[in-house]
């Protein structure tokens, strides 16, 4: 079981990964505000971040700078409903570990979860 933290500005988008997750056995936190997901990050042990490109106020690629900051042991997974080649190899430069594609796939979160996590 692993401790996930999701940042999606949508609401349901966060919730959507939190129920395929648990019933994998993790523990799923979902957050909408960059600064509520930061703050967790500083608090509690992640395994994994899940975080949306297209953010409120930051972009999920400054959100993954400040989490590898915080945390440079976190393994990302980034999500994305416009995938591009530059903003993949930027994520990737950065310290995430696997990129997925809007809309979400059950069967590839899963996978790439397990995947990142070593499972």
């Amino acid at each position: 079981m692993a401790n996930i933290a999701v940042l999606d500005d949508v609401y349901d988008a966060g919730i959507m990964v939190q129920r395929i997750l648990t019933r994998k056995d993790h523990a799923v936190h979902p957050f909408t505000e960059e600064e509520d997901f930061l703050s967790f990050i500083k608090k509690e042990k992640i395994d994994l971040a899940i975080l949306d490109i297209k953010l409120k106020k930051l972009s999920g690629v400054e959100v993954l700078e400040e989490a590898k900051k915080i945390s440079p042991e976190i393994k990302v997974i980034m999500l994305t409903g416009y995938p591009t080649i530059e903003t993949a190899q930027k994520c990737l430069q950065l310290g995430a570990d696997e990129y997925l594609v809007k809309p979400i796939d059950k069967h590839e979160l899963e996978e790439k979860v397990a995947k990142v996590l070593g499972g």
